[in-house]
């Protein structure tokens, strides 16, 4: 079965590679970045040769995100498939951070997701049939050192889709969560830093860590060969492929040595959901995956 399936951040590496297989398979897909010019033209121009249809939409902005749907599901004549896949990261000291720079990163994570969730609803809702799959990471299950205001933002990714899964099941909309690993792409080096700088340097020698931390995490990533950005997107395609209802709703995609106990994690996250929902006898809600 094709279907029509509309992927934000297509300017990023998961994004763009995600677009271009699910076009090769023969989906209509429409791919969004905040501008299809400037920094974004060469690969903006390589997703249209692939056949990937695109428009501009911010995220941040609610009247860009009605329009930016609007448009994709005139362009393809319908909507079936939701990849929620815009993010930003954060590598620094937490307390450095301001409360201004990290809702900038939420803006994009989280409230970026529900503007847009917002946006797609009412036409899946409508059709009665849909499938949303988000973008959260391994770093969204368990904190590590100077990324804990990003994992705070997947954190919270994790919860929003844990409750559009339950509250849309009855509509017949299927949700999917995406966990990846840390993969060597431009990501890395495009993530927010602590604007305190005044408070950065009372932490001494340990302010040069988060940066030291993550070059030296980058260099191990891209030392493993299958550590590549092109295995999250064959795990979203993947994912399309599976029979509507069949889906499960969250897929790990590492080969650093995250994958295994990320999923032992959700394992038993699984099972404890499970027998909370059975116990309040609402475990109908969780039909629609596995």
């Amino acid at each position: 079965m094709k279907h029509k399936i509309l992927v934000t951040g297509a300017s990023g590496a998961f994004g763009s590679l995600t677009c271009i297989q699910l076009a090769e398979n023969g989906h209509q897909v429409v791919g969004t970045m905040r501008s299809i010019s400037g920094k974004n033209e060469v690969i903006a121009n390589e997703l249209k040769s692939k056949g990937v249809a695109l428009v501009e939409m911010d995220v941040t902005n609610e009247e860009s995100v009605n329009a930016g749907v609007k448009s994709a599901i005139e362009q393809m004549d319908g909507l079936d498939t939701v990849f929620n896949n815009a993010g930003i990261g954060a590598n620094g000291i937490l307390e450095c951070f301001t409360a201004d720079d990290i809702q900038k990163m939420f803006d994009v994570n989280l409230f970026g997701v529900q503007r847009l969730m917002r946006a797609v609803l009412p036409h899946l809702r409508e059709q009665g049939k849909g499938t949303i799959i988000h973008t959260s990471s391994c770093i969204g299950r368990v904190t590590t050192p100077f990324l804990a205001s990003y994992s705070a933002s997947k954190y919270a990714l994790e919860s929003l889709a844990e409750g559009y899964r339950t509250e849309l099941s009855g509509f017949g909309i299927e949700s999917c969560i995406v966990e990846p690993g840390g993969f060597p792409t431009g990501f890395m080096s495009g993530m927010i830093t602590p604007s305190d700088t005044q408070r950065l340097s009372q932490y001494g020698e340990m302010a040069s860590l988060p940066e030291t931390s993550l070059n030296g995490y980058v260099a191990y990533v891209e030392s493993i060969p299958e550590q590549r950005p092109e295995r999250v997107a064959e795990a979203v395609v993947e994912l399309v492929k599976r029979p509507f209802g069949e889906k499960p709703f969250r897929t790990v995609v590492d080969f650093s040595g995250l994958k295994q106990p990320i999923e032992d994690y959700n394992k038993v996250l699984n099972e404890t959901t499970k027998a909370i929902y059975i116990a309040n006898g609402v475990d109908n809600l969780l039909a629609l995956n596995k």
